[in-house]
Protein backbone atom coordinates (compact mmCIF):
# COMPACT_ATOMS: atom_id res chain seq x y z
CA UNK A 1 0.00 0.00 0.00
CA UNK A 2 1.58 3.27 -1.06
CA UNK A 3 0.34 6.66 0.41
CA UNK A 4 0.39 9.53 -1.10
CA UNK A 5 0.65 13.54 0.21
CA UNK A 6 0.65 16.66 -1.94
CA UNK A 7 1.92 19.84 -1.17
CA UNK A 8 2.71 23.08 -2.80
CA UNK A 9 -0.91 24.45 -4.04
CA UNK A 10 -1.92 27.41 -3.41
CA UNK A 11 -3.21 31.16 -5.09
CA UNK A 12 -0.98 32.81 -7.88
CA UNK A 13 -1.31 35.01 -10.49
CA UNK A 14 -1.27 34.22 -14.02
CA UNK A 15 2.41 34.28 -15.28
CA UNK A 16 3.50 32.85 -12.04
CA UNK A 17 4.95 29.77 -10.56
CA UNK A 18 4.28 26.90 -8.30
CA UNK A 19 5.98 23.57 -7.59
CA UNK A 20 4.11 20.83 -6.66
CA UNK A 21 5.22 18.02 -4.51
CA UNK A 22 3.88 14.44 -3.69
CA UNK A 23 5.65 12.22 -0.60
CA UNK A 24 5.21 8.72 -0.67
CA UNK A 25 5.42 6.45 1.80
CA UNK A 26 4.81 2.41 2.42
CA UNK A 27 5.23 0.24 -0.88
CA UNK A 28 8.81 1.02 -2.95
CA UNK A 29 8.57 4.13 -4.62
CA UNK A 30 11.55 3.82 -6.76
CA UNK A 31 8.73 0.47 -8.53
CA UNK A 32 6.08 2.97 -9.20
CA UNK A 33 5.56 5.13 -12.50
CA UNK A 34 4.06 8.69 -11.61
CA UNK A 35 1.44 10.82 -12.59
CA UNK A 36 0.24 14.25 -12.01
CA UNK A 37 -3.79 14.44 -12.74
CA UNK A 38 -5.63 17.90 -12.48
CA UNK A 39 -9.08 18.14 -11.88
CA UNK A 40 -11.46 21.67 -12.32
CA UNK A 41 -15.01 21.78 -11.29
CA UNK A 42 -17.29 20.47 -13.36
CA UNK A 43 -14.92 18.65 -15.61
CA UNK A 44 -13.65 15.20 -15.84
CA UNK A 45 -9.90 14.32 -14.02
CA UNK A 46 -7.28 15.19 -17.10
CA UNK A 47 -3.85 13.65 -16.99
CA UNK A 48 -1.25 16.27 -16.86
CA UNK A 49 1.94 14.88 -16.81
CA UNK A 50 4.12 10.91 -16.08
CA UNK A 51 7.27 9.82 -15.14
CA UNK A 52 8.50 6.42 -15.49
CA UNK A 53 10.06 4.70 -12.37
CA UNK A 54 13.89 5.44 -13.54
CA UNK A 55 12.90 8.70 -14.15
CA UNK A 56 14.40 8.32 -17.95
CA UNK A 57 10.94 9.17 -19.71
CA UNK A 58 8.69 11.86 -19.28
CA UNK A 59 5.08 12.74 -20.84
CA UNK A 60 2.40 16.03 -20.36
CA UNK A 61 -0.83 16.76 -21.38
CA UNK A 62 0.02 19.25 -24.65
CA UNK A 63 -1.33 22.22 -23.26
CA UNK A 64 1.36 22.26 -20.58
CA UNK A 65 4.32 21.43 -22.83
CA UNK A 66 7.06 23.92 -22.22
CA UNK A 67 5.60 25.04 -19.07
CA UNK A 68 5.47 22.55 -17.13
CA UNK A 69 8.28 20.08 -15.76
CA UNK A 70 7.68 16.34 -13.48
CA UNK A 71 11.03 15.29 -11.44
CA UNK A 72 11.41 12.48 -9.02
CA UNK A 73 13.61 11.98 -6.04
CA UNK A 74 13.72 7.94 -5.34
CA UNK A 75 15.70 8.34 -2.71
CA UNK A 76 13.28 11.05 -0.81
CA UNK A 77 10.63 9.15 -2.47
CA UNK A 78 9.48 12.37 -3.78
CA UNK A 79 7.87 13.79 -7.04
CA UNK A 80 7.12 17.44 -8.66
CA UNK A 81 5.37 18.93 -10.50
CA UNK A 82 7.09 22.61 -11.55
CA UNK A 83 4.43 24.72 -12.90
CA UNK A 84 5.70 28.18 -14.91
CA UNK A 85 3.89 30.73 -16.92
CA UNK A 86 0.52 29.64 -15.32
CA UNK A 87 -2.83 30.83 -16.78
CA UNK A 88 -6.26 31.05 -15.26
CA UNK A 89 -6.98 27.64 -17.18
CA UNK A 90 -4.75 25.75 -15.04
CA UNK A 91 -6.82 26.15 -11.86
CA UNK A 92 -7.64 22.84 -10.31
CA UNK A 93 -6.98 20.65 -7.82
CA UNK A 94 -3.70 18.44 -9.11
CA UNK A 95 -3.19 14.89 -7.60
CA UNK A 96 -0.31 12.75 -7.26
CA UNK A 97 -0.95 9.19 -8.74
CA UNK A 98 1.02 6.08 -8.59
CA UNK A 99 1.06 3.21 -10.94
CA UNK A 100 2.63 -0.31 -10.85
CA UNK A 101 1.95 -0.96 -14.62
CA UNK A 102 2.67 1.61 -17.27
CA UNK A 103 2.88 5.16 -17.35
CA UNK A 104 -0.14 6.00 -18.73
CA UNK A 105 -2.39 9.01 -19.43
CA UNK A 106 -5.49 7.67 -18.18
CA UNK A 107 -6.46 7.66 -14.34
CA UNK A 108 -7.60 4.03 -14.83
CA UNK A 109 -4.06 2.97 -15.29
CA UNK A 110 -2.72 4.07 -11.95
CA UNK A 111 -3.39 2.18 -8.33
CA UNK A 112 -2.63 4.73 -5.79
CA UNK A 113 -3.88 8.53 -5.32
CA UNK A 114 -3.24 11.10 -3.22
CA UNK A 115 -5.94 13.46 -1.63
CA UNK A 116 -5.18 16.87 -4.08
CA UNK A 117 -3.66 20.04 -3.81
CA UNK A 118 -5.83 23.19 -4.88
CA UNK A 119 -4.00 25.26 -7.56
CA UNK A 120 -5.87 28.97 -8.18
CA UNK A 121 -4.61 30.90 -10.76
CA UNK A 122 -6.12 34.42 -10.81
CA UNK A 123 -5.93 36.35 -14.39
Amino acid sequence: QVRLVESGGGLVQAGGSLKLSCAASGGTFSRYNMGWFRQAPGKEREFVAAITWSGGSTYYLDSVKGRFSISRDNAKKLVYLQMNSLKPEDTAVYYCAAARGVTGTRATEYDYWGQGTQVTVSS
